[in-house]
């Protein structure tokens, strides 16, 4: 419940042209979040001082910026610093953003120009504004990779984060994922377990997924398994509280093995169960590809 924070919250949405910021409003809106779109980062202290001034009656606050230049990331970094100075206001960034190839495909579907690209050369104006938001993306609180995700499920995934708004727990969001598909960009650690047994090669487990029994208690048998979940859940619990202590709301810890079907599903699996029992954790397991290949 919203009640269990004192301060209010101002969410700044940003990142890639075409990475899925409407969507991202859409879903702050569903939750009550009073939002703007496209607002001029200097203006962001006026807000401030609104929602200073309102005593409780604004208390969630979700501003979408577009950046189209360094002048925009120095107004924004000196404006967050200025609230952080001057106001109890837990500010934080969220990013969102998708591989080049993927945002050339949105743009080319919408028939939609590029900001950075007037003149027609796509990926040149993608790859600058690449260039430009660098450095907001290492300050974001959260950065989510929408490559793969439909739109209901980016809202999905900001609805989980933004519903809780607990400081006393830190977010883990675990997803399994095929190294074939690519590495998903948002996560924060990356462990491949392609080293383990693959059911792939038991012919009745292949159509199935690490989340079927069978599969599971394959993957989960072998002494290599529980060696590396010992190993692992001894690293994970000992990062998890550091980096709440440094300040991290949300952690994204991705699974990888071969085609995300089998191995690195059940690990996320087994690690979803046994993380969720912290009282500091609230957990969440996604498989971004454990459906893409059912008729492999």
């Amino acid at each position: 419940m919203d009640t269990l924070r004192a301060n209010p919250t101002l969410v700044i949405i940003t990142g890639m042209s075409g990475a899925g910021k409407t969507i991202a409003v859409q879903s702050m809106e569903d939750l009550g979040f009073f939002c703007v779109d496209n607002l001029p980062p200097v203006l962001i202290p006026k807000f401030a001082e609104l929602i200073d001034q309102s005593q409780g009656r604004i208390a969630k606050v979700a501003l979408v910026i577009d950046l189209r230049g360094r002048e925009f990331f120095t107004a924004l970094s000196e404006s967050l610093n200025y609230i952080r100075e001057h106001y109890t206001i837990n500010s934080e960034i969220l990013f969102l953003d998708a591989t080049d190839s993927v945002l050339v495909q949105r743009y080319k579907e919408s028939r939609r120009r590029h900001p950075l690209a007037p003149e027609g050369m796509l990926l040149e104006g993608i790859q600058l504004e690449r260039k430009l938001l660098e450095d907001l993306k290492g300050r974001a609180s959260q950065v989510i990779d929408t490559s793969n995700l439909k739109p209901a499920q980016l809202k999905e995934r900001i609805i989980a984060r933004f519903t809780n708004l607990d400081r006393n727990a830190i977010a883990v969001n675990i997803t399994s994922f095929g190294f074939k598909y690519g590495v998903p960009i948002d996560a924060d650690l990356i462990f491949d377990v392609r080293f383990l047994p693959n059911p792939h090669y038991v012919e009745h487990l292949r159509p199935r997924t690490g989340q079927d029994p069978e599969v599971y208690e394959y993957v989960m048998k072998w002494p290599e398994t529980q060696s590396f979940l010992s190993k692992l859940l001894d690293l994970l619990q000992f990062l998890l509280p550091l980096y709440h202590k440094e300040g991290k709301s949300q952690v994204v810890i991705g699974i990888g093995c071969t085609g995300g079907k089998h191995r690195s599903v059940a690990l996320a699996e087994y690690l979803g169960r046994t993380l969720g029992t912290s009282e500091t954790e609230t957990v969440r397991v996604s498989h971004r590809d454990a459906d893409r290949d059912r008729h492999g």
